[in-house]
């Protein structure tokens, strides 16, 4: 009889473990709307005697309600853009990788999440006396375009949402 009830178990298991597996699979597109952005370049201070700065992206999630997102992970793309005026050959990528930031699970408030910020580790140095604002006017300055790519559970990567980082220095 023990073995019965086991076994009775571990159907009851398996049955609610695979139709969880098998619900509705979510548009992410259709789900998540990207809010409240806020983009341009973060003084990250005196590196190595130079001054730098990095692109950044702060943002909120906002998800449709009744829509089960959990768990979710988020890839943010910092990629640079080609130098105006530079003509790129058919087929080739109009954009350069840079950086990236993952997060594995993103917590939600409700319907929507916290601010989250996202700072490039790579990013533009200059020599004093050159300001940082002096780093977004040098002519071999490249403008950066950061992609919000997420991911439900096992589905693929969806980019959600894209933006162009503005020449602009954050404050504080």
């Amino acid at each position: 009889m023990r073995y019965l009830a086991r076994a009775v178990l571990v159907l009851v298991v398996l049955g609610g473990l695979l139709s969880a597996g098998c619900s509705k699979p979510v548009d992410l597109k259709q789900a998540l709307q990207v809010t409240d952005v806020i983009t341009g370049y973060h003084d990250a201070g005196v590196v190595a005697g130079k001054n730098k700065i990095v692109p950044s992206i702060t943002f909120r999630l906002k998800k449709q309600p009744d829509t089960s997102v959990r768990p979710l992970s988020l890839n943010v793309a910092f990629k640079k853009l080609p130098p105006a005026g530079t003509a790129i050959p058919p087929g080739s990528p109009t954009e350069t990788d840079w950086d990236e930031k993952f997060v594995q699970s993103v917590p939600f408030q409700g319907d929507q999440t916290g601010a989250m910020t996202f700072q490039g580790e790579a990013g533009y140095t200059a020599e004093p006396p050159q300001t940082r604002a002096d780093i977004l006017k040098h002519r071999l300055f490249q403008d950066v375009r950061v992609h919000i790519f997420a991911k439900h559970s096992a589905s693929q990567w969806v980019e959600i949402a894209s933006f162009d980082i503005p020449r602009q220095l954050l404050t504080q």
